[in-house]
């Protein structure tokens, strides 16, 4: 009897589990996400890596056959004609594992996100202080 994959505990333990011609790639995609957003925290979830800051998704990647995820949706109106070449199903984006991954896109969404999570923050913290 088969047994049943393990889920990853670690991004580290993902990108092993990938292609090896696909590891390069998303190593460099982690280290892009890592250098827009120091202060995120790597994790799994939805059995893919994902970084989260202030308790919040911030953004997930995952390697496919032909491209790379990139989740969640862009929803920054100033990126939208930069993403709309590789958006897929509901938004998500898929960059083409045979053309150049666009990385300073990916840190321009990153870094979006980021500002996103603050003003999420700042607002929590305004609603709590006005009860």
């Amino acid at each position: 009897m088969k047994s049943k994959p393990t889920a990853p505990a670690t991004i580290d333990d993902y990108i092993a589990g990938c292609r090896v011609e696909v590891r390069p790639v998303l190593e460099k995609v982690r280290a892009t996400i890592r250098k827009a957003a120091p202060a995120a925290e790597e994790t799994i979830n939805y059995q893919i890596p994902a970084f989260t800051l202030n308790g919040g998704n911030l953004v997930y990647f995952a390697a496919w056959k032909s491209h790379i995820g990139f989740y969640p949706p862009v929803s920054d109106a100033a990126l939208k004609p930069d993403v709309v070449a590789y958006e897929g199903e509901k938004g998500n984006l898929k960059f083409p594992l045979d053309e150049p991954i666009p990385y300073a896109l990916i840190t321009k969404i990153v870094k979006s996100r980021v500002k996103e999570a603050a003003r999420q923050q700042a607002a929590k913290k305004s609603r709590s202080k006005s009860r």
